[in-house]
C-alpha cells in the first residue's frame, strides 16, 4: 500500500523519455562527427557515450520500478536521479558543441 501513496507514477515517464535520449545520444554522436576533428569534438563524443549509458540505466530502473512493485520507490528514485545527472551531462555537451561551433 505505501507504494501506491508515495508513488507519483513517475517510472512510467521516465521509461519512454529516456530510451528516446538514447537514440538523441547516438544521432548528436554521428553528427559530431561531421564537424571538424578537434579536442572538444573527442570531449563531446567521450560525453555522450557516458550520457549514452545514463539514459539507459535510468531506463532499465525504471523498467524494473514498472514490473516489480515490492522495490518500484527505490528504482524510481534511483532511475530518476539518473536521467537527471545524464541530462546535466547532455546540457554540458551543448554548451561545448555550441562553442566550438559558433566560437572562433
Amino acid at each position: 500500500m505505501a507504494r501506491e501513496e508515495d508513488s507519483t507514477n513517475l517510472a512510467g515517464h521516465i521509461l519512454p523519455v529516456s530510451a528516446t535520449m538514447v537514440g538523441v545520444c547516438m544521432t548528436v554522436i554521428s553528427l559530431v562527427q561531421i564537424i571538424p576533428k578537434n579536442a572538444v569534438s573527442k570531449w563531446v563524443d567521450g560525453l555522450l557515450a557516458m550520457d549514452n549509458l545514463l539514459f539507459l540505466a535510468s531506463a532499465a530502473l525504471s523498467y524494473v520500478a514498472i514490473r516489480r512493485p515490492e522495490v518500484a520507490l527505490r528504482m524510481e528514485r534511483r532511475a530518476d536521479t539518473f536521467f537527471m545527472i545524464a541530462l546535466l551531462v547532455m546540457v554540458c555537451a551543448g554548451f561545448m558543441v555550441a562553442f566550438d561551433l559558433f566560437i572562433e
